[in-house]
């Protein structure tokens, strides 16, 4: 019989996947299944990609699994002998049902273990720059759930003490009852003008941060027509205003991500310190391939030029040159050509320095650098992508250099469930154009279409009239670099016509 696994409760905290504990991160790396919930940062699940998925996310009016079929999947999971884990927004024992899940768990005996996260109640005020508690404001704070076990929304059995309270108040999961809770503080003897503030953030697809007062919130609210999920918070220091003074040039711009995990995760530690919300469409897996070549003829004297366009294609490389038992000095013989920067860093990282990058990280710019360094009899050898563009083979075709062209890997797309409408959208590769578009048809009219080259800039172009943006370099920092220049260039377009 299989030993019993285990089952760790971790909280995620809300928002960035970087808010998460350091023990919950290792935990989740090491697991073999995650039960995830919605508003994770999809980044969280790409630090487990050998783990089982299983989505259990919950929401106001949209539960994907009850309660009860989660807890039956965690026991399931552990007696076939996984390590799961548990990962829930926020903190697991904060109105996150993790007691009942354990309760679970005790009970068919399974090991168990919580690992605290940043509760929303906290996470999300501060980040609108509320405190929940402040000198001589407030010494205290007290958490309430806006709905019960049964799913109704009903004003809290406690409201004459609450409404006695100097503390703050922070309601969870009360939006739809806000106007019978304002109107019940109020009758309980509250002050009408007490500060209160309804406040949407972390990775809600709807951010909102209206303040007002407890007489004025409820119609704030409705007139915003705010969404769940949203914390409503009540007292003196729902005033405050202590939001971050680092400049957030996209605060509020959602990004959404093709490409293999790595790029998406590089990418999107671009954009964070932004500001900007991102999450993924389309994740691309490298899928190595038989390669068709005898890698010891890398070692017999001639003079060969080694062609690498991405750093997926470096690292396959460098597995099947270890694969192989091929010694890296029997390729002395050997010149090392790289599209850009990135790949010369990649290939820098097995300890060979490229002999030739081109200023610009395109095809062309490739092709023109190694039609002027190749000298007959040099033979150009290309390991790419299966599918790449022949451009580069053709162009060194057209220069009398003979060429050599091999596949080393294939990627394969998995869409994702969108979180949102995106303002932005990437694309990494042509591939990732022709995938998105196999998935989910031509981009919202309101969204903006990035490309990371002349390629991929391209394979848009052949299937969408709408404009669209080219980044100058391959690079997931000049992505970032043209969503940005955008960005600024739209806002001052716009404060010029209104000064007009």
């Amino acid at each position: 019989m299989k030993e019993t696994g285990c089952v760790y409760l971790v909280g995620a905290g809300c928002g960035s996947a970087d808010l998460i504990t350091v023990r919950g991160l290792r935990l989740l790396q090491s697991c073999g299944a995650v039960v995830y919930d919605a508003l994770i940062d999809p980044a969280l699940l790409e630090e487990a990609p050998l783990a089982e998925r299983y989505p259990a996310g919950k929401r106001s009016g949209s539960h994907s699994m009850p309660q009860e079929e989660i807890s039956a999947l965690l026991v399931r999971l552990a007696r076939e002998g996984k390590t799961v884990v548990r990962l829930k927004g926020g903190d697991p024992f904060v109105f996150g049902r993790g007691g009942e899940e354990i309760l679970a768990l005790q009970e068919a005996g399974i090991p168990f273990e919580e690992v605290p996260g940043i509760s929303s109640a906290v996470a999300i005020p501060a980040e609108a720059g509320i405190p929940v508690t402040h000198r001589e404001l407030s010494r205290s704070f007290h958490v309430i759930t806006g709905r019960t076990a049964a799913g109704g929304e009903l004003l809290p059995e406690s409201l004459q003490a609450l409404a006695a309270l100097q503390g703050t108040l922070v309601f969870l999961m009360g939006l739809g009852g806000l106007e019978r809770i304002a109107a019940g503080l109020i009758a309980a003897g509250k002050s009408p003008q007490t500060p209160a503030a309804v406040v949407s953030g972390g990775n809600s697809p709807s951010p909102a941060n209206l303040r007002g007062t407890l007489e004025t919130i409820a119609e704030q609210a409705r007139a915003a027509a705010v969404q769940a999920p949203a914390v409503i918070v009540v007292g003196e220091t729902a005033a405050l205003h202590l939001e971050s003074g680092i400049s957030r040039s996209l605060r509020g711009v959602s990004v959404g991500l093709t490409g293999t995990p790595a790029f998406a995760a590089k990418l999107a530690d671009t954009l964070r310190p932004l500001g900007a919300r991102t999450f993924p469409l389309l994740t691309a897996r490298i899928r190595p391939l038989p390669l068709e070549f005898d890698l010891s003829r890398l070692g017999d004297g001639a003079g060969k030029w080694i062609v690498l366009t991405s750093a997926n294609g470096v690292s396959c490389f460098f597995d099947l040159l270890n694969r192989e038992k091929i010694d890296l000095r029997s390729l002395k013989g050997c010149k090392f050509a790289v599209i850009g920067r990135a790949t010369g860093e990649a290939l820098a990282r097995h300890g060979v320095f490229a002999d030739l990058c081109p200023g610009r990280a395109t095809g062309e710019d490739l092709a023109a650098a190694l039609c002027a360094a190749v000298r007959p009899p040099e033979t150009a050898l290309l390991f790419r992508a299966a599918g790449s563009s022949p451009a580069l083979g053709k162009a060194l075709e057209g220069s009398r250099i003979p060429v050599e062209e091999h596949s080393l890997y294939e990627t394969v797309y998995v869409p994702c469930e969108p979180q949102e409408q995106p303002d932005y959208l990437t694309f990494a590769s042509a591939g990732s154009v022709r995938a998105y578009f196999r998935a989910f048809g031509a981009p919202p009219e309101s969204c903006t279409c990035v490309c990371i080259g002349p390629v991929t800039a391209a394979a848009l172009q052949e299937r969408t009239p709408a404009p669209f943006l080219t980044a100058p370099d391959i690079s997931a920092a000049s992505i970032a670099s043209a969503i940005l220049h955008h960005k600024t260039s739209a806002f001052f377009r716009r404060k010029r016509g209104h000064e007009l």
